[in-house]
């Protein structure tokens, strides 16, 4: 709407507002947290918390949406809510986005993603599926240890 109608409060001005007010909430209601939209971020509990700042992107409408370790912090139900909602991303009708999601929770890569490149301190050791990267044994090396013989 502009500076101007914001600043005077013109028509134009609040039905961009009430427009943008519903697509949030739409948001929200999408990742099942509507129900704390008059809520202070501050009083919810950390897993939804996670969800808000979800939401908080997604209002924005990216194309490209970056999440670095999202499930940090998280138990492992909430880890799968989370799975469940990163898979559904890339195929929301109204704003369908790509993910690149740079996480730990190897549950949680090896259930949304297409494509893995796998880094051992800053450098790539390993690009695939997830099935590919499952067998590697540079990955499992890297990540696991290698295994050392005993000798006697």
């Amino acid at each position: 709407a502009g500076f101007g109608s914001a600043l005077l409060g013109l028509p134009r001005s609040d039905r961009d507002e009430r427009r943008l007010r519903e697509h949030a909430l739409d948001v929200l209601d999408d990742l099942g947290i509507a129900r704390h939209a008059d809520a202070a971020p501050g009083t919810l509990p950390f897993a939804v918390r996670q969800r808000v700042a979800l939401a908080r992107a997604l209002a924005a409408r990216p194309r490209l949406l970056l999440l670095d370790e999202p499930a940090g912090g998280l138990g492992a139900d909430d880890i799968a809510e989370l799975a469940e909602l990163v898979r559904q991303l890339p195929k929301r009708d109204a704003d369908p986005c790509a993910v690149l999601l740079v996480e730990h929770h190897m549950d949680l890569v090896m259930a949304v993603c297409d494509e893995l490149v796998v880094l051992d301190f800053g450098r790539v050791i390993a690009a695939g599926t997830p099935d590919e990267i499952r067998d590697d044994t540079t990955v499992a090396d890297a990540y696991l240890g290698a295994l050392v013989e005993e000798t006697s």
